[in-house]
Protein backbone atom coordinates (compact mmCIF):
# COMPACT_ATOMS: atom_id res chain seq x y z
CA UNK A 1 0.00 0.00 0.00
CA UNK A 2 1.09 3.10 -1.11
CA UNK A 3 2.04 6.06 1.81
CA UNK A 4 -1.57 8.19 2.59
CA UNK A 5 0.45 10.41 4.80
CA UNK A 6 0.76 11.95 1.13
CA UNK A 7 -1.22 14.96 1.64
CA UNK A 8 -4.55 14.63 -1.18
CA UNK A 9 -3.17 18.24 -2.81
CA UNK A 10 -0.03 16.22 -4.03
CA UNK A 11 -2.34 13.01 -5.12
CA UNK A 12 -4.67 14.92 -7.10
CA UNK A 13 -4.32 14.93 -10.59
CA UNK A 14 -5.61 13.67 -13.32
CA UNK A 15 -3.43 11.08 -15.40
CA UNK A 16 -0.61 13.01 -17.19
CA UNK A 17 1.08 12.93 -20.44
CA UNK A 18 -0.25 11.61 -23.86
CA UNK A 19 -0.80 8.20 -22.99
CA UNK A 20 -3.22 5.71 -23.75
CA UNK A 21 -4.55 6.08 -20.22
CA UNK A 22 -4.00 9.84 -19.92
CA UNK A 23 -6.71 12.64 -19.26
CA UNK A 24 -5.51 13.99 -22.62
CA UNK A 25 -6.26 11.35 -24.67
CA UNK A 26 -9.96 10.84 -22.95
CA UNK A 27 -11.50 13.66 -21.65
CA UNK A 28 -13.67 13.99 -24.68
CA UNK A 29 -17.07 14.24 -22.55
CA UNK A 30 -15.89 17.02 -20.86
CA UNK A 31 -15.04 18.62 -24.17
CA UNK A 32 -18.45 18.21 -25.35
CA UNK A 33 -20.11 19.39 -21.99
CA UNK A 34 -17.79 22.21 -22.55
CA UNK A 35 -19.27 22.94 -25.91
CA UNK A 36 -22.91 22.26 -24.95
CA UNK A 37 -22.42 24.92 -22.13
CA UNK A 38 -20.78 27.73 -24.70
CA UNK A 39 -23.89 29.87 -25.07
CA UNK A 40 -24.36 30.23 -21.30
CA UNK A 41 -20.80 30.70 -20.72
CA UNK A 42 -21.67 33.86 -24.15
CA UNK A 43 -24.64 34.89 -22.04
CA UNK A 44 -22.24 35.20 -18.91
CA UNK A 45 -19.65 37.53 -20.31
CA UNK A 46 -21.88 39.18 -22.44
CA UNK A 47 -24.12 40.44 -18.80
CA UNK A 48 -20.09 41.36 -17.74
CA UNK A 49 -19.32 43.64 -20.79
CA UNK A 50 -22.50 45.81 -18.95
CA UNK A 51 -20.20 46.44 -15.88
CA UNK A 52 -16.63 45.94 -17.27
CA UNK A 53 -15.18 46.89 -20.75
CA UNK A 54 -11.75 46.27 -19.60
CA UNK A 55 -8.93 47.39 -21.75
CA UNK A 56 -6.42 43.77 -20.40
CA UNK A 57 -9.11 41.09 -19.32
CA UNK A 58 -7.74 38.67 -16.59
CA UNK A 59 -9.32 35.25 -16.98
CA UNK A 60 -8.76 32.31 -14.12
CA UNK A 61 -9.33 28.74 -15.15
CA UNK A 62 -9.74 26.88 -11.77
CA UNK A 63 -8.64 23.22 -11.67
CA UNK A 64 -7.62 23.52 -15.70
CA UNK A 65 -6.34 20.12 -15.51
CA UNK A 66 -3.89 19.22 -19.09
CA UNK A 67 -4.64 18.58 -22.43
CA UNK A 68 -6.79 19.83 -25.31
CA UNK A 69 -9.66 20.92 -22.90
CA UNK A 70 -7.69 23.51 -21.25
CA UNK A 71 -6.46 25.79 -24.55
CA UNK A 72 -10.35 24.67 -25.65
CA UNK A 73 -11.71 27.04 -22.78
CA UNK A 74 -9.18 29.94 -23.57
CA UNK A 75 -9.80 29.49 -27.10
CA UNK A 76 -14.00 29.71 -26.53
CA UNK A 77 -13.53 33.24 -24.03
CA UNK A 78 -11.36 35.00 -26.62
CA UNK A 79 -13.41 34.13 -29.67
CA UNK A 80 -16.54 34.98 -27.54
CA UNK A 81 -15.25 38.09 -26.24
CA UNK A 82 -14.04 39.22 -29.73
CA UNK A 83 -17.48 38.67 -31.42
CA UNK A 84 -18.85 40.70 -28.27
CA UNK A 85 -16.00 43.68 -29.04
CA UNK A 86 -17.20 43.79 -32.91
CA UNK A 87 -20.99 44.05 -31.79
CA UNK A 88 -20.27 46.27 -29.78
CA UNK A 89 -17.97 48.45 -32.18
CA UNK A 90 -15.24 48.49 -29.42
CA UNK A 91 -11.63 47.41 -29.70
CA UNK A 92 -11.45 43.88 -28.60
CA UNK A 93 -8.85 43.70 -24.85
CA UNK A 94 -5.55 41.99 -24.49
CA UNK A 95 -6.12 39.02 -22.81
CA UNK A 96 -4.34 37.55 -19.65
CA UNK A 97 -5.35 34.13 -18.69
CA UNK A 98 -4.03 32.00 -15.38
CA UNK A 99 -4.22 28.27 -15.77
CA UNK A 100 -4.64 27.08 -12.06
CA UNK A 101 -4.52 23.48 -10.86
CA UNK A 102 -3.34 22.03 -7.70
CA UNK A 103 1.14 21.06 -8.21
CA UNK A 104 0.97 17.68 -9.53
CA UNK A 105 -0.97 18.32 -12.52
CA UNK A 106 1.13 17.89 -15.89
CA UNK A 107 1.64 21.64 -16.66
CA UNK A 108 4.27 20.77 -18.71
CA UNK A 109 1.86 19.21 -21.26
CA UNK A 110 -0.11 22.47 -21.50
CA UNK A 111 3.22 24.54 -22.02
CA UNK A 112 4.39 22.59 -25.18
CA UNK A 113 0.53 23.02 -26.72
CA UNK A 114 0.92 26.84 -26.02
CA UNK A 115 3.01 27.62 -29.18
CA UNK A 116 0.71 25.92 -31.84
CA UNK A 117 -2.52 27.91 -29.90
CA UNK A 118 -0.87 30.98 -30.74
CA UNK A 119 -0.20 30.08 -34.12
CA UNK A 120 -4.09 29.31 -34.68
CA UNK A 121 -4.92 32.54 -33.03
CA UNK A 122 -5.61 35.72 -35.16
CA UNK A 123 -2.46 38.17 -35.71
CA UNK A 124 -4.53 41.09 -34.16
CA UNK A 125 -5.34 39.18 -30.56
CA UNK A 126 -3.06 39.40 -27.74
CA UNK A 127 -3.14 36.51 -25.53
CA UNK A 128 -0.69 35.83 -22.80
CA UNK A 129 -1.07 32.72 -21.06
CA UNK A 130 0.63 31.98 -17.17
CA UNK A 131 0.57 28.91 -14.50
CA UNK A 132 -0.93 30.03 -11.24
CA UNK A 133 -0.50 26.69 -9.35
CA UNK A 134 -2.27 25.75 -5.98
CA UNK A 135 -5.48 24.79 -4.73
CA UNK A 136 -8.84 27.20 -5.59
CA UNK A 137 -10.15 26.60 -1.71
CA UNK A 138 -8.05 29.88 -0.76
CA UNK A 139 -6.96 33.16 -2.14
CA UNK A 140 -4.72 32.63 -5.57
CA UNK A 141 -4.76 36.06 -6.71
CA UNK A 142 -4.90 40.11 -5.38
CA UNK A 143 -7.91 41.44 -4.70
CA UNK A 144 -10.01 42.93 -7.50
CA UNK A 145 -8.06 41.65 -10.15
CA UNK A 146 -9.58 39.41 -11.53
CA UNK A 147 -12.57 39.69 -14.17
CA UNK A 148 -13.43 36.20 -15.14
CA UNK A 149 -13.47 33.01 -13.78
CA UNK A 150 -13.66 29.50 -15.37
CA UNK A 151 -14.34 26.16 -13.57
CA UNK A 152 -14.66 22.67 -15.34
CA UNK A 153 -15.38 19.10 -13.79
CA UNK A 154 -12.96 20.31 -10.78
CA UNK A 155 -15.99 21.68 -7.62
CA UNK A 156 -16.84 18.01 -6.65
CA UNK A 157 -13.70 17.36 -5.16
CA UNK A 158 -12.75 18.13 -1.84
CA UNK A 159 -9.68 19.81 -0.36
CA UNK A 160 -9.31 16.89 1.89
CA UNK A 161 -10.61 12.92 2.80
CA UNK A 162 -13.63 13.77 5.15
CA UNK A 163 -12.97 11.96 8.36
CA UNK A 164 -15.33 8.75 7.09
CA UNK A 165 -13.62 6.32 9.73
CA UNK A 166 -16.05 8.11 12.62
CA UNK A 167 -19.18 5.67 14.18
CA UNK A 168 -21.35 6.86 11.18
CA UNK A 169 -18.82 5.10 8.28
CA UNK A 170 -18.16 2.15 10.55
CA UNK A 171 -21.83 1.35 10.65
CA UNK A 172 -21.61 2.17 6.89
CA UNK A 173 -19.22 0.24 6.24
CA UNK A 174 -20.67 -2.91 7.68
CA UNK A 175 -22.19 -3.63 4.23
CA UNK A 176 -19.54 -3.72 2.20
CA UNK A 177 -19.59 -0.79 -0.53
CA UNK A 178 -22.77 1.09 0.44
CA UNK A 179 -20.33 4.42 1.17
CA UNK A 180 -20.78 6.65 -2.43
CA UNK A 181 -22.84 4.02 -3.77
CA UNK A 182 -26.08 5.28 -4.16
CA UNK A 183 -26.97 9.38 -4.12
CA UNK A 184 -26.52 9.27 -0.34
CA UNK A 185 -23.23 10.39 0.70
CA UNK A 186 -21.98 10.45 4.56
CA UNK A 187 -22.53 13.62 6.57
CA UNK A 188 -19.11 14.09 7.04
CA UNK A 189 -18.57 14.77 3.41
CA UNK A 190 -21.60 17.26 2.53
CA UNK A 191 -20.12 19.29 5.54
CA UNK A 192 -16.52 19.19 3.83
CA UNK A 193 -18.22 20.23 0.88
CA UNK A 194 -20.14 23.18 2.29
CA UNK A 195 -16.75 24.15 4.04
CA UNK A 196 -15.13 24.15 1.06
CA UNK A 197 -17.35 25.97 -1.41
CA UNK A 198 -18.21 28.59 0.97
CA UNK A 199 -14.35 29.05 0.77
CA UNK A 200 -14.35 29.13 -2.59
CA UNK A 201 -16.93 31.43 -3.45
CA UNK A 202 -15.51 33.84 -0.21
CA UNK A 203 -12.18 33.70 -2.16
CA UNK A 204 -13.04 34.01 -5.72
CA UNK A 205 -15.43 37.03 -4.82
CA UNK A 206 -12.02 38.97 -3.01
CA UNK A 207 -10.10 38.53 -6.65
CA UNK A 208 -13.27 39.62 -8.54
CA UNK A 209 -13.44 42.64 -9.76
CA UNK A 210 -17.36 44.56 -9.12
CA UNK A 211 -19.86 43.04 -11.63
CA UNK A 212 -17.03 40.08 -12.51
CA UNK A 213 -18.39 36.77 -13.42
CA UNK A 214 -17.35 32.96 -13.27
CA UNK A 215 -18.70 29.77 -15.33
CA UNK A 216 -18.51 26.78 -12.94
CA UNK A 217 -19.78 23.06 -13.90
CA UNK A 218 -19.40 20.13 -11.99
CA UNK A 219 -20.64 16.19 -11.24
CA UNK A 220 -23.62 16.75 -9.09
CA UNK A 221 -25.96 14.51 -7.87
CA UNK A 222 -30.33 13.63 -8.18
CA UNK A 223 -32.25 13.86 -5.03
CA UNK A 224 -33.42 11.03 -5.22
CA UNK A 225 -31.49 9.39 -7.58
CA UNK A 226 -30.17 5.43 -6.58
CA UNK A 227 -27.73 5.81 -9.58
CA UNK A 228 -24.50 4.40 -8.80
CA UNK A 229 -21.44 6.76 -8.98
CA UNK A 230 -17.89 5.89 -9.53
CA UNK A 231 -16.22 5.72 -6.13
CA UNK A 232 -19.22 3.33 -5.01
CA UNK A 233 -18.57 1.19 -8.31
CA UNK A 234 -14.89 1.57 -6.92
CA UNK A 235 -15.76 0.35 -3.54
CA UNK A 236 -17.87 -2.64 -4.86
CA UNK A 237 -15.00 -3.87 -6.61
CA UNK A 238 -12.27 -3.73 -4.45
CA UNK A 239 -14.45 -5.67 -1.92
CA UNK A 240 -14.81 -8.14 -4.66
CA UNK A 241 -10.77 -8.32 -4.38
CA UNK A 242 -10.43 -8.17 -1.30
CA UNK A 243 -12.55 -11.44 -1.21
CA UNK A 244 -10.43 -12.91 -3.39
CA UNK A 245 -7.32 -11.92 -1.41
CA UNK A 246 -5.91 -9.73 -3.96
CA UNK A 247 -5.81 -6.88 -1.67
CA UNK A 248 -5.89 -6.34 2.12
CA UNK A 249 -9.50 -5.27 3.86
CA UNK A 250 -7.62 -2.94 6.00
CA UNK A 251 -6.29 -1.16 2.71
CA UNK A 252 -10.21 -0.82 1.31
CA UNK A 253 -11.64 -0.02 4.55
CA UNK A 254 -8.44 2.98 5.40
CA UNK A 255 -9.58 4.04 1.64
CA UNK A 256 -12.05 7.41 0.32
CA UNK A 257 -11.89 9.53 -2.01
CA UNK A 258 -11.94 13.47 -1.40
CA UNK A 259 -15.07 13.49 -3.40
CA UNK A 260 -18.57 14.67 -3.10
CA UNK A 261 -21.49 15.15 -5.64
CA UNK A 262 -23.78 17.71 -4.33
CA UNK A 263 -28.00 18.60 -5.11
CA UNK A 264 -28.53 21.37 -7.29
CA UNK A 265 -30.26 22.64 -3.67
CA UNK A 266 -27.47 22.30 -1.79
CA UNK A 267 -25.19 24.51 -4.30
CA UNK A 268 -27.71 27.10 -4.48
CA UNK A 269 -28.30 27.23 -0.59
CA UNK A 270 -24.47 27.57 0.28
CA UNK A 271 -24.19 30.28 -2.31
CA UNK A 272 -27.33 32.49 -1.05
CA UNK A 273 -25.97 31.83 2.54
CA UNK A 274 -22.40 33.22 1.47
CA UNK A 275 -23.80 35.55 -0.32
CA UNK A 276 -21.64 37.62 -2.42
CA UNK A 277 -22.88 36.32 -5.81
CA UNK A 278 -26.29 36.73 -7.86
CA UNK A 279 -27.43 33.06 -9.30
CA UNK A 280 -27.72 34.27 -13.28
CA UNK A 281 -28.46 30.39 -14.12
CA UNK A 282 -28.27 27.08 -12.24
CA UNK A 283 -29.25 24.18 -14.54
CA UNK A 284 -28.77 20.26 -14.73
CA UNK A 285 -27.53 18.46 -17.90
CA UNK A 286 -28.04 15.21 -17.69
CA UNK A 287 -24.86 12.59 -19.40
CA UNK A 288 -23.86 9.34 -18.72
CA UNK A 289 -20.62 7.90 -17.77
CA UNK A 290 -19.83 7.08 -21.48
CA UNK A 291 -21.33 10.11 -23.04
CA UNK A 292 -24.46 8.59 -24.60
CA UNK A 293 -27.12 10.51 -23.05
CA UNK A 294 -25.70 13.85 -23.84
CA UNK A 295 -27.73 15.49 -27.53
CA UNK A 296 -27.27 13.49 -30.94
CA UNK A 297 -24.29 15.99 -32.03
CA UNK A 298 -22.31 14.77 -28.53
CA UNK A 299 -22.76 10.86 -28.67
CA UNK A 300 -20.59 8.47 -29.21
CA UNK A 301 -20.99 6.08 -31.69
CA UNK A 302 -20.30 2.66 -30.07
CA UNK A 303 -20.88 -0.83 -31.86
CA UNK A 304 -22.30 -2.09 -28.76
CA UNK A 305 -22.54 -2.13 -24.78
CA UNK A 306 -19.10 -3.79 -24.42
CA UNK A 307 -17.45 -0.88 -26.27
CA UNK A 308 -19.24 1.77 -24.54
CA UNK A 309 -18.29 -0.06 -21.24
CA UNK A 310 -14.19 -0.14 -22.28
CA UNK A 311 -14.86 3.57 -22.96
CA UNK A 312 -16.33 4.73 -19.80
CA UNK A 313 -13.72 2.91 -18.10
CA UNK A 314 -10.74 4.36 -20.19
CA UNK A 315 -12.11 7.88 -19.38
CA UNK A 316 -12.70 7.32 -15.65
CA UNK A 317 -9.60 5.43 -14.92
CA UNK A 318 -7.76 8.82 -16.59
CA UNK A 319 -9.57 11.03 -13.73
CA UNK A 320 -9.15 8.17 -10.66
CA UNK A 321 -6.08 6.33 -11.31
CA UNK A 322 -3.52 9.05 -9.79
CA UNK A 323 -5.89 8.32 -6.27
CA UNK A 324 -6.26 4.20 -6.44
CA UNK A 325 -2.49 4.08 -7.42
CA UNK A 326 -1.59 6.44 -4.45
CA UNK A 327 -3.16 4.03 -2.53
CA UNK A 328 -3.10 0.06 -3.56
CA UNK A 329 -0.32 0.52 -5.56
CA UNK A 330 0.39 0.43 -9.86
CA UNK A 331 0.12 -3.84 -9.54
CA UNK A 332 -3.49 -3.87 -9.59
CA UNK A 333 -4.96 -1.17 -12.15
CA UNK A 334 -4.94 -3.31 -14.83
CA UNK A 335 -6.96 -5.90 -13.22
CA UNK A 336 -8.82 -3.26 -11.39
CA UNK A 337 -9.90 -1.30 -14.72
CA UNK A 338 -10.58 -4.81 -16.40
CA UNK A 339 -12.94 -5.44 -13.52
CA UNK A 340 -14.28 -2.09 -13.99
CA UNK A 341 -15.24 -2.19 -17.59
CA UNK A 342 -17.12 -5.72 -16.78
CA UNK A 343 -19.09 -4.38 -14.20
CA UNK A 344 -19.98 -0.98 -16.38
CA UNK A 345 -21.61 -2.92 -18.88
CA UNK A 346 -24.16 -4.43 -16.53
CA UNK A 347 -25.06 -1.42 -14.81
CA UNK A 348 -24.88 1.33 -17.80
CA UNK A 349 -28.68 2.54 -17.32
CA UNK A 350 -27.87 3.12 -13.91
CA UNK A 351 -24.45 4.87 -14.59
CA UNK A 352 -26.17 8.51 -15.03
CA UNK A 353 -25.31 11.99 -13.31
CA UNK A 354 -26.49 15.65 -13.63
CA UNK A 355 -23.61 17.91 -14.67
CA UNK A 356 -24.13 21.09 -12.71
CA UNK A 357 -24.16 24.57 -14.52
CA UNK A 358 -23.87 27.61 -12.99
CA UNK A 359 -23.66 31.60 -13.64
CA UNK A 360 -22.39 33.63 -11.38
CA UNK A 361 -22.15 37.24 -11.28
CA UNK A 362 -20.60 39.17 -7.94
CA UNK A 363 -22.87 41.62 -6.38
CA UNK A 364 -21.07 45.05 -6.33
Amino acid sequence: MADMAVPVEEMLHMNGGDGETSYANNSSIAKKVMMRVKPILEETINKMFCFNLPTCMKVADLGCSSGPNTLLAISNIVDIVNETSLRLKVEPPTFQFFLNDLFGNDFNAIFKSIPEFYHTRKPDTTCFINATPGTFYGILFPSNSIHFFHSSFSLHWLSQVPDLLSAEAKIADVDKGNIYVTSISPPSCAKQFKEDFTLFLRSRSQELVPGGGMLLTFIGRYDSSQNISPPGLFRIILNDMVLENLIEEADLVHFNMPIYFARADEVRGIIKEEGSFLVERLECIKTSWDGSSLDEAGCESFKDENERGEFAAKILRAVYEPLLKAHFGAGIMDELFFRFQKKTVQLLPKLVYPTLVISLTKIA
